[in-house]
């Protein structure tokens, strides 16, 4: 049976930036109110008095808090070391039946020059490989028989050690996420391990992100 509180609550997961501001309380819950109404009266299929729907916001927003404040943050309070490593080049390559072999081959040159970042992911259809510019030369030359699909340069990675118990706490790569979103940072590619993930971004952009992954700590 459908009620205004179960309506609403739907209504607001399907809004991940409004959740999350109504859980830090600083939304206007009578004007929400009068803007959703129309579709709670619709969905409902009856008339709707704006205070039911602000006692349904009221409950949920001390709901979404109290997820946001005792799991979700005690987790991001306790964030590890924050690295910062630049000049680095994001190529993509499609998958093919020789590319783990030239992966091998570009790994025995990385491991001559330890101060070379490299970082890989590997999909369906494609294979990512993130290095340092000063290896572009080298990538170019045992790759040169792969489809390239897209390389870009200029970019700078923030790697982030999170403690054990993210793997058992739900929501905090979307609420990292969208913070990073609210500023406008553009992800060029995530790749994470069990207890730390490491972000790809532009080097024009990469004082905002790191500021607002700093800033976790303090929230």
């Amino acid at each position: 049976m459908k009620t205004i509180s179960s309506i609403v609550e739907n209504y607001i997961k399907s809004k991940p930036f409004l959740q999350s501001a109504l859980a830090q309380g600083i939304i206007n819950l009578t004007s929400l109110s009068r803007n959703i109404k129309p579709e709670i009266e619709e969905q409902l299929g009856k008339d709707v008095r704006n205070g039911a729907i602000v006692m349904a916001l009221k409950r949920l927003s001390s709901e979404l808090e109290f997820r946001a404040t005792h799991r979700i943050l005690k987790v991001l309070k306790n964030i590890g070391e924050i690295t910062v490593r630049s000049s680095l080049i994001d190529y993509t390559f499609l998958v093919s039946d020789t590319i783990l072999n030239k992966q091998a081959r570009l790994l025995q040159e990385i491991n001559d020059n330890k101060d070379v970042f490299y970082t890989s992911s590997r999909g369906v259809n494609e294979t990512n490989i993130v290095v340092s510019d000063s290896m572009n030369e080298v990538v170019e030359n045992i790759f040169k028989d792969e489809r390239l699909t897209q390389k870009i340069d200029k970019l700078s990675s923030i790697s982030v050690k999170l403690p054990e118990e993210n793997v058992i706490i739900p929501g905090i790569y979307y609420f990292i996420f969208q913070r990073l979103a609210w500023e406008g940072i553009i992800l060029h590619e995530v790749i994470s391990t069990t207890n730390e993930f490491t972000i790809i971004v532009g080097e024009d952009q990469i004082d905002v992100a790191f500021k607002v992954i700093k800033d976790l700590k303090a929230l």
